[in-house]
């Protein structure tokens, strides 16, 4: 049986412990101590409910909480089971699984343990990888612990090519595409009652399906419903994924229902460049406040490597080429606020090392961009705009070691799919000229193979 520790706070418990037992020594009372056990029992954290939900490949467990829980997260092995320890805590209410949101659940047991601890066991079909945050007290909700469970191997490339097919050389850039807000945050809600998560979403789903046509790129969807994502989260997930670039898409609002156009924003050090731009972050900002999300400045262990420099100046740079690069194509779709690229101290955009931008698409406090927000053809010509960016940004900043970075050198990486005739048409030359330069004697290509690619057509 193999044992794994993921989490926990038991040092905090422990301390906690020594202290009531220096108070008890002395005659000293505190909650929590050692009372009888009907007082025992009233200050233990009531463990109310527990609600499930899944998000592709990683399943979501809620526990609904009476107060705030000091608990620990293991895994053990043979049979693959997550044990969650919540310290001075019991169980008032039922914990039930959902039959369309187990993922690799296969069942629930729980019990008490050291008559003052809940001990919940989880039974799994197969591996996974667990994680936990705690969060706050919202005006409809309380204090929740929330587990997250992740496959194994899940958002992880297959590494392992088909048969009779040569290994890739190069990988896909990733582009992490986030769509602002979700859940119990709505964001901005324009006159007619649109609500900013849910055209966000549809443009973010639009860009996704073009960026997985896109040779060279593929997609990671920080969001994919609605549901609420603390913004360290959202960080996380694209780090996790090893993201070359962060996109978050939003719709601003103003108090002048007049103001209209798009903009793009990069994080700013020193501060935002204009009061529109201070007062949008500010907002942004709040909604995990608001919702019980745990604040970016706390440094846990969680945040510490995304706290430890935001003035790599390296990213930042990129972070502005990208923007620029955006802003370039979005002149296309409709009016552009500002030509230029606005700073700001969105926390979504912290990460050290993922060029990050925020992109503001239409102001859906304006009426009639609310109306164009909502349009099967505006949130289309966004995301194709989007798009048009990211191959511009490529172009010229394509990480070493991916297929697109080859692409740039006059060296095509053969995918999944492709043709020689298309690569041929793609890149402006004869099938005859790209078979000589190549010294191919026929048209068969393998996934992996890399041909050069002839100058001057």
């Amino acid at each position: 049986m193999g044992v794994r520790v993921v989490t926990g706070s038991i040092n905090q418990a422990r301390r906690r412990r020594f202290l009531q037992c220096l108070l008890y020594a002395s005659g000293a009372t505190i909650a929590g101590g050692w009372w009888p056990a009907a007082v025992l029992a009233s200050s233990q954290t009531r463990v109310q409910a527990l609600r499930t939900s899944m998000d592709g490949e990683v399943t979501r467990l809620v526990f609904d909480l009476s107060g705030p829980v000091d608990h620990a997260l293991f895994t053990l092995s043979d049979p693959d089971r997550v044990v969650i320890d919540l310290r001075q805590a019991r169980l008032t209410g039922e914990l039930r699984l959902r039959d369309e949101a187990k993922g690799p659940l296969e069942g629930l047991r729980h019990a008490t343990r050291n008559d003052e601890d809940l001990r919940v066991v989880l039974d799994l079909s197969r591996p996974a990888n667990p994680r936990s945050f705690l969060l706050r007290p919202t005006d409809d909700s309380g204090h929740r612990l929330v587990i997250d469970l992740q496959q194994e191997g899940a958002g992880t490339p297959d590494a392992s090519p088909a048969v009779g097919e040569e290994r890739p050389r190069s990988r896909e850039v990733i582009v992490a595409i986030d769509a602002g807000h979700g859940g119990k945050d709505p964001g901005a809600i324009g006159p007619g009652g649109t609500y900013e998560k849910d055209v966000v979403l549809a443009i973010a789903k639009r860009l996704e399906k073009l960026v997985e046509k896109e040779p060279g790129m593929k997609p990671v969807m920080i969001r994919t419903g609605d549901y609420f994502l603390p913004l360290r989260e959202r960080i996380r997930r694209a780090r996790q994924n090893h993201a070359d670039v962060f996109i978050s898409i939003h719709a601003d609002a103003a108090p002048d229902s007049r103001a209209q156009g798009s903009s793009v924003y990069m994080l700013s050090e020193r501060g935002a460049t204009s009061e529109a731009a201070r007062w949008l972050a500010q907002r942004e900002n709040e909604a995990d406040s608001r919702l019980g999300a745990v604040p970016i400045s706390d440094k846990d262990d969680v945040l510490a490597s995304v706290l430890l420099d935001l003035s790599q100046t390296a990213t930042l740079e990129a972070s502005n080429t990208l923007a620029d690069s955006l802003i370039g194509e979005m002149h296309r779709v409709g009016k552009v606020r500002r030509a230029r690229v606005e700073r700001a101290g969105f926390a979504v955009l912290r990460s050290p090392d993922v060029p990050s931008v925020l992109v503001e698409a239409a102001f859906i406090s304006n009426p009639q961009e609310e109306r164009k927000l909502k349009t099967a053809a505006f949130q289309q010509s966004m995301a194709e705009a989007l798009l048009g960016g990211l191959r511009d940004y490529f172009s010229s900043h394509a990480p070493p070691g991916t297929i697109l970075a080859e692409n740039r050198r006059g060296r095509h990486v053969i995918q999944s799919g492709e043709t020689l005739s298309a690569i041929a048409s793609r890149y402006q030359v004869s099938l005859t000229q790209l078979r000589r330069h190549n010294n191919l004697n026929s048209d068969v290509i393998r996934v992996g193979q890399v041909l050069e690619i002839p100058r001057g057509g």
